[in-house]
């Protein structure tokens, strides 16, 4: 079609109000949370209907238009970032909770259903979400199961995946395809669900999702341990879990990250700590005072400075608070904030964190580390401005060095913010050619003409 005449094929199947073609519009979906190059695409389509989303895939394969998929665009990887001459697709108008199932412990959900918006639905009827990415106030469950989201409950609970019983989605000739079901067991088929899952929109576009809920734990406790050196913090963290405690929380923060957020939020941390370790455990009452005990003492053992333990709910929430605001609180000391995804196997969390602390100093940079310690996943976050194009190609070698050390410690490229373009260079690091090359044919089958997100995960 002529670019007239899909223009109005689309004012067509969305109303003209939903098409949005004009450049000041079409500029604000350009670029993600990564910081990587915008790129403009050509239109920006905002389905409000199942039945338009799934003709509006359609029509872009029709007519070879590239198709990415966009939530609210909180990715920290490019995977929202269009490709040259793309088409923009919007879930955000899908946003109905269609369903919180209290017998059968589920919930329907369209894709563009705000993630804590869904976990207070939940809570409100004594039921719990566990997944709680940092961007939960704003990010959408599609972009969540996209991306595989985890959060600081990861450790205990589990990520995104771990959720999903089931998946509608549209594949490239808008046909809606159906896995998973609303029972506890499901081996019916293929799992296109766990292949949909992470994907990044590479695959298929999700229209519905069913995911798991379970009851509200009856008792939490959370604390605030000081540290004398981060090395002593970090030791903690692997003795906690050796000792076969697993909480729910067990973040770091460093004492660069520590002043950032205070000076942000004020909510009362010592910026005197060279580390900090926020736990929390939750569960039957006895359970919690039994565990908490136990994560005290280890503490004391490890040299702990101070324990400090919540008096109430409201002490721990602004404690919490204040931990999800660490990338908002480091982002406003440097014109450029890159904030990083480096997982490790947990034992090796004390090498991984020396590690950054070397790599910033070998590169004079100021690096920032926070992250879900429990679950081996750090933020090592690099405070920079882009403009200084020296400084820039430093930070470029010190991702290069963050990541080879990941992978040289056995870990993984990325624990929970995917790999979009910003770290597609390094997959074949990790996996090896030959799974580059499945995943591709896998890609190659399912999107013939390459409209999918393209270039994203594993290039081409």
């Amino acid at each position: 079609m002529s670019t007239n005449v899909l223009l109005k094929e689309f004012e067509r199947i969305l109303g003209k109000d939903n098409v949005f073609s004009e450049e000041a519009d079409r500029h604000a979906y350009s670029y993600d949370a990564a910081v990587l190059d915008p790129s403009i695409p050509s239109l920006v389509l905002r389905p409000r209907s199942e039945e338009a989303l799934g003709a509006s895939v359609r029509v872009c394969n029709e007519n070879r238009l590239p198709v990415t998929v966009r939530g609210s665009g909180t990715n920290l990887s490019g995977g929202t970032v269009p490709g040259p001459g793309g088409v923009v697709i919007l879930t955000n108008a899908l946003q109905e909770i269609e369903e919180i199932n209290e017998q059968d412990l589920y919930a329907v959900v369209q894709p563009g259903v705000v993630t804590a918006k869904f976990a207070s639905a939940v809570e409100a009827l004594g039921l719990f979400y566990p997944p709680d990415p940092g961007s939960q106030a704003v990010s959408t469950l599609g972009g969540n199961v996209a991306e595989n989201a985890g959060g600081l409950r990861g450790l205990r609970y589990g990520v995104t995946r771990d959720y999903v019983m089931g998946l509608e989605f549209f594949d490239v000739n808008g046909e809606k395809v159906k896995t998973g079901a609303k029972t506890v067991k499901c081996v019916s088929g293929y799992n296109l669900g766990g292949l949909l899952v992470g994907s990044e929109g590479t695959l298929g576009v999700f229209s519905r999702i069913t995911l798991k809920l379970i009851p509200m734990p009856a008792a939490k406790k959370a604390m605030m341990a000081v540290f004398p050196e981060v090395s002593r913090a970090s030791e903690t963290v692997s003795a906690i879990i050796a000792d076969r405690i697993v909480p729910v929380t067990l973040e770091f923060m460093d004492n660069f990250t520590i002043r950032a957020v205070e000076d942000f939020s004020r909510a009362g941390l010592p910026v005197d700590a060279a580390a900090l370790l926020l736990i929390e455990v939750d569960g039957h009452p006895a359970q919690v005072e039994e565990e908490a005990a136990r994560v005290e003492a280890i503490c004391k053992k490890m040299g702990v400075m101070k324990v400090h333990v919540a008096r109430d709910a409201a002490e721990r929430d602004k404690v919490w608070e204040a931990r999800r605001a660490a990338l908002s609180a480091l982002s406003r000391v440097r014109p450029t904030t890159v904030l990083e995804d480096a997982t490790v196997p947990r034992s090796k969390i004390p090498a991984m964190i020396r590690a950054i602390g070397e790599i910033g100093r070998k590169y004079d940079l100021q690096i920032g580390t926070f992250g879900h310690a429990g679950d081996g996943n750090l933020h090592p976050t690099i405070l920079s401005d882009r403009r200084d194009l020296e400084e820039w190609r430093k930070v470029e070698l010190a991702i290069d060095d963050i990541f080879e050390k990941a992978l040289e410690l056995g870990g993984t490229l990325s624990g929970e913010h995917g790999i979009g373009t910003a770290k597609s260079k390094y997959l074949e690091k990790e996996t090896g050619r030959p799974a580059i090359l499945y995943s591709r044919r896998i890609k190659a089958a399912l999107d013939p003409n390459n409209i999918l997100n393209p270039g994203k995960i594993i290039g081409g």
